[in-house]
């Protein structure tokens, strides 16, 4: 029981931090397209653009992608948590971290694919925000159970 409620605090705890990782990639998204284009007025929320002004386009993509490798990073760390306390070991710590190496990898390499095929930068988007979300925690969840039932 204990176990159980632990994980959901971790899977809880991913969630929110989901939700805010959209709200500030959202308004990050919306101030650098304001700046990008120079329109008169930003779609960001009005905290968000008091908070971000005087930084310039340079800045704010280097935010942006600061901000990705660190929700990647917590996100890894809480999938590696979560496996520990569904199982009861590490042993699928190495799995996680290669795993997650390999889906960034994979997404960079798509990103300098689109150049040469355009569609492919939605899927490297979309990859690149499957790791910066809780939708690891959400795979383990539903794996890691089915694994152990199969397995006695």
């Amino acid at each position: 029981m204990k176990r159980r409620l632990i994980a959901a605090a971790i899977v809880a705890i991913g969630v929110l931090l989901g939700a805010v990782r959209e709200f500030l990639f959202l308004n990050l998204n919306y101030q650098i397209d304001h700046l990008q284009r120079g329109t008169p007025y930003s779609y960001a929320h009005s905290q968000f653009q008091r908070w971000a002004a005087g930084a310039d386009l340079g800045g704010l993509t280097l935010l942006k992608w600061l901000l990705a490798a660190a929700y990647v990073a917590v996100m890894l760390l809480l999938a590696v948590l979560l496996a520990r306390v569904l199982t009861g070991h590490h042993g699928h710590r190495r799995t996680l971290i290669a795993g997650t190496l390999i889906a960034a990898a994979l997404a960079l390499l798509l990103h300098l694919s689109a150049r040469a095929l355009p569609p492919l930068e939605a899927v490297a988007v979309k990859l690149l925000h499957a790791l910066q979300y809780p939708v690891l925690l959400l795979i383990l969840v539903l794996v890691l159970p089915l694994a152990r039932r199969s397995r006695t």
